[in-house]
């Protein structure tokens, strides 16, 4: 039972608009029913892309900024409130059902190219969101949020991300060695592979180093990269045992695309920031100073607040509805739904995002994580 908060002049003004972040698993059943309704029109499973990316885009222009914090003397009291926990766990059945939904609909046929791609589309963005969920839980002490945090991994197929994220890039942020940590100069389409690559062998060797550290076999059912795998292989076992051998192909595009969602904004979290080394040689701790944030109302919603990443970054077991806004921190200038577009158009990511990590260093690049060594920023 959720203990009330002490009386303070504090309240969180969006606590009955976190179930908004529910939307988006649920996006498929509106295109879905407007596909029927519009008799099977293909634009129909483009509903959810322009929800995403146009109209919360436009909604957060209109909203603002939303710098507020919770006064820390309630945020333990904050944290224990169950209501915002049952929010990131009902993502998961909505999840599922509308993954089910449109294999349903690939499996049926009927589809123009335009209509499948769109269904690709559509649920690759409810599971690549789902991974930011998973991240939201995967972070958490308590056993059962973790293994929720895999399942919601599952779909998109990138469950080695529960290990390289909480032990490989929270200790490697904003460095060089860190594949998830892009740089200045870095193109999102030389940033993927790279990330892609370099965060699934980073998992592995992490996982294998805690077993023979104990002196036994990664190959174990208790290895947490082989098990979040094992639960991605089950999944499609079982709905190509359902739905026919058919859907493979469409289970294997959305997770492209879902996983890919989690690595554009990977790239956009920490362009071009750098931790600096102390005299001992040692990367200092993380601070504000290495994540982009943004404190758009409605991207923050829907994204648990993912966007005060460095508070995040800075305490990863501070639950979503606690995290802070910091004035050091480096600024987008607009939120991570507008961003990701902007990412995916390398000329003009740049001419928006080159200039801000200069400004962010005062000129010296040479403290910047730089593609290059001889690395020069457009004016």
């Amino acid at each position: 039972m959720d203990l009330p908060l002490r009386a303070t002049t504090w309240r969180d003004t969006k606590k009955y608009a976190w179930p908004l972040a529910l939307l988006v698993p649920l996006l498929p059943f509106i295109a879905y029913a407007v596909w029927r309704a519009a008799g099977g029109a293909a634009w129909s499973w483009w509903i959810p892309p322009l929800v995403v990316f146009g109209v919360i885009p436009t909604i957060d222009v209109l909203l603002g900024d939303d710098r507020v914090n919770p006064p820390e003397e309630i945020a333990r009291q904050l944290q224990q409130q169950r209501y915002y926990r049952w929010i990131t766990y009902l993502y998961l059945p909505a999840q599922y059902a509308a993954l089910v939904l449109c294999c349903a609909l690939w499996a049926r046929g009927g589809l123009t190219a335009a209509g499948l791609a769109g269904l690709v589309v559509t649920v690759g963005i409810v599971n690549g969101i789902a991974i930011n969920t998973a991240h939201e839980l995967g972070h958490k002490r308590e056993a059962a949020e973790r293994w929720l945090s895999k399942i919601a991994l599952a779909p998109a197929g990138y469950g080695h991300f529960y290990v390289e994220h909480n032990r490989g890039h929270h200790v490697r942020v904003a460095t060089p060695e860190d594949p998830a940590s892009a740089r200045l100069g870095e193109s999102f389409w030389a940033f993927w592979p790279r990330t892609v690559l370099g965060s699934l062998r980073s998992a592995w060797r992490l996982e294998t180093k805690r077993f023979r550290l104990r002196s036994r076999t990664p190959w174990s059912w208790r290895n947490d990269v082989l098990n979040a795998w094992a639960m991605t292989v089950v999944l499609f076992a079982a709905l190509v045992a359902a739905f026919g051998p058919r859907i493979l192909p469409f289970l294997l595009l959305q997770a492209v695309v879902g996983f890919s969602l989690l690595e554009v904004v990977n790239y956009l979290e920490h362009y071009g920031l750098r931790r600096q080394r102390n005299p001992a040689g040692r990367y200092e701790k993380v601070d504000p100073r290495h994540s982009w944030n943004s404190d758009r109302v409605v991207t923050n919603v829907f994204l648990f607040q993912l966007q005060r990443h460095s508070d995040h970054h800075a305490n990863p077991l501070r639950r979503y509805q606690t995290l802070r806004s910091f004035d050091v921190s480096p600024r987008l200038p607009a939120g991570y739904a507008t961003m990701i577009v902007l990412a995916l158009i390398t000329p003009l990511w740049r001419r928006v995002m080159d200039p801000r990590v200069v400004a962010h260093y005062d000129g010296d690049l040479s403290r910047a994580n730089v593609s290059q060594p001889q690395y020069a920023c457009r004016e």
